[in-house]
C-alpha cells in the first residue's frame, strides 16, 4: 500500500515544478514579446483571407439555412440534401455579392458626381459669402474694410498655392494613393480568397459544429462543457439577432431617406441615403456620423437642403429610435441605454468602427458571463436572497430567470 504522505510530497512536488515552469514560459514570453509580436503579425497575415471566410460564412449561414429549409421542400431536391445545400450556398453568395455590387455601383458614380459639383460650386459659394458679408458688414465701415483685406490676403495665398505649391502636394498625394493602392489590392486579394474559403465553411458548417462539440466535451467536465456550450449558443443567437436586425433596419432606414431626399429634390439623394443607412448600422453615434458628411455636401450644394435634410434626419431618427428599430430589433441585448452607450466607447476605441458595431452584442455576452459568475457566487456562499427578481441582461434559452 502508498504511504499517504509520499503521495502528498509527489503531488507537491509536481506543482511545485509545473508553477516554475509557467513562470519561466512567461519570462520568456516577455523579453521575447517584440519577437512574438512579428511572427504572429506574420501568421495572422497568412491567415487573413480564412479570418475572411469564418467571417463572410457566419454572417451568410443564417441566409444559406433559409435558403436550404425552401430548397428542400421542392420535390427534386428533397431526397439530395449534398445538392440542396450547394444550390443554398450559391444562392447566399450570389444574392451577397448582387446586393454589394449594386451598392457599389449606386455610390461610386454619386461620390464622382458630388466631386465634380463640390469643385464647380465652391468659387461660386465663397463668392456669395463674400458678397453676403460685405453686406451685412455696410454699416461697419472699419470691419468691411478688414473682412475686405482679410479676403483679398486669402485669395492671393490661394492663388499663389495653386502656382507654386499644387505640384508637390499633388507628386505627395499620388505617392499616398499608390501606397493604399497596393493596400487595397491586398485586401481584394484576401477577400476573393475569404470568398472561396466561405464556401468550405458554409458546405462544412454542420460537420465543424459537430467536432467542435466533440472537442469541448472531450476537453471539458460533462457539466462544464454544457455550460459552454450554451453561453455559445447565447453568443451565436446574439451577434445573429443584433447584426441581422441592425442590417435589416439600415436597408428600411436608406430606402425611406432615398426617398424622402428623392422628393425633396436633393442632387446627390443616392449617395446621402447609402451613407446614412450604413452609418445606421452603428448604435446610437451612427446617426450622427453618417448625418454630418451628407449636410455638409448638401451645405456646398444647397444651405436650404442642409437645412431641410437635418429637419429630416432628426425625424427619421426619432422614427427609426422610437417605432422601427424596437419592432425589428426588440430587445435583443437587453443592455440598458448606459451599457450601449459603455460598450460602443470602448470596443469604438479599441477597433474603431467595427468595435463599434460588434460592441453592444460582445459587451452583451460579457455582460451575461459576469452575471452567471455573480449568481453562482451568492448562491454557493448562502447569499441568493439578494439575487434580483429579473437579471438586466437576458437569460439563454432553457436557463429560468432567479427570483428572490
Amino acid at each position: 500500500m502508498k504511504d499517504p504522505d509520499n503521495k502528498k510530497y509527489i503531488k507537491l512536488g509536481v506543482t511545485i515544478v509545473a508553477v516554475i515552469a509557467v513562470g519561466l514560459l512567461l519570462f520568456f514570453l516577455l523579453f521575447r514579446l517584440p519577437e512574438l509580436s512579428r511572427y504572429l503579425a506574420v501568421v495572422v497575415g497568412i491567415l487573413t483571407p480564412f479570418l475572411y471566410g469564418a467571417v463572410i460564412a457566419y454572417v451568410l449561414s443564417p441566409l444559406c439555412n433559409r435558403f436550404e429549409a425552401l430548397l428542400a421542400k421542392v420535390p427534386p431536391l428533397a431526397e439530395r440534401k449534398g445538392l440542396c445545400s450547394a444550390a443554398a450556398i450559391l444562392l447566399s453568395l450570389v444574392l451577397a455579392v448582387l446586393i454589394i455590387w449594386a451598392l457599389v455601383m449606386l455610390v461610386i458614380p454619386q461620390v464622382w458626381e458630388s466631386i465634380v459639383a463640390i469643385a464647380n460650386a465652391i468659387p461660386g459659394q465663397l463668392a456669395n459669402a463674400n458678397r453676403w458679408l460685405h453686406q451685412l458688414l455696410e454699416d461697419q465701415p472699419q470691419l468691411q474694410t478688414l473682412w475686405d483685406s482679410v479676403y483679398s490676403a486669402a485669395v492671393g495665398k490661394f492663388n499663389e498655392w495653386m502656382e507654386t505649391g499644387l505640384m508637390p502636394t499633388v507628386n505627395t498625394l499620388i505617392t499616398q494613393i499608390t501606397t493604399q493602392l497596393a493596400v487595397f489590392f491586398s485586401v481584394l486579394k484576401n477577400l476573393f480568397l475569404g470568398i472561396l474559403i466561405s464556401i468550405y465553411f458554409l458546405g462544412s458548417r454542420k460537420l465543424f459544429a459537430v467536432q467542435a462539440k466533440m472537442v469541448l466535451y472531450g476537453i471539458l467536465p460533462r457539466r462544464a462543457a454544457a455550460l459552454v456550450e450554451e453561453e455559445v449558443h447565447y453568443a451565436d443567437r446574439m451577434f445573429n439577432g443584433f447584426l441581422l436586425g441592425k442590417l435589416v433596419d439600415s436597408a428600411i432606414i436608406g430606402i425611406i431617406c432615398f426617398a424622402a431626399t428623392s422628393l425633396m429634390g436633393f442632387e446627390s439623394a443616392a449617395l446621402i441615403s447609402v451613407v446614412v443607412g450604413v452609418t445606421n448600422i452603428i448604435p446610437f453615434f451612427g446617426p450622427f456620423i453618417g448625418a454630418i458628411p451628407s449636410a455638409l455636401l448638401l451645405l456646398l450644394e444647397n444651405p436650404m437642403h442642409c437645412v431641410y435634410f437635418l429637419i429630416f434626419i432628426v425625424i427619421l431618427q426619432q422614427v427609426d429610435g422610437n417605432l422601427i428599430g424596437p419592432k425589428i430589433l426588440g430587445n435583443t441585448t437587453g443592455l440598458s441605454s448606459f451599457w450601449v452607450l459603455f460598450s460602443i466607447l470602448l470596443f469604438g476605441g479599441l477597433w474603431g468602427i467595427l468595435g463599434m458595431i460588434v460592441g453592444v452584442p460582445l459587451f452583451a455576452v460579457i455582460y451575461d458571463i459576469a452575471r452567471r459568475l455573480i449568481h453562482f457566487g451568492l448562491n454557493k456562499h448562502g447569499s441568493a436572497d439578494l439575487l434580483p427578481e429579473q437579471s438586466e441582461a437576458p437569460s439563454p434559452a432553457g436557463e429560468p430567470k432567479e427570483k428572490k
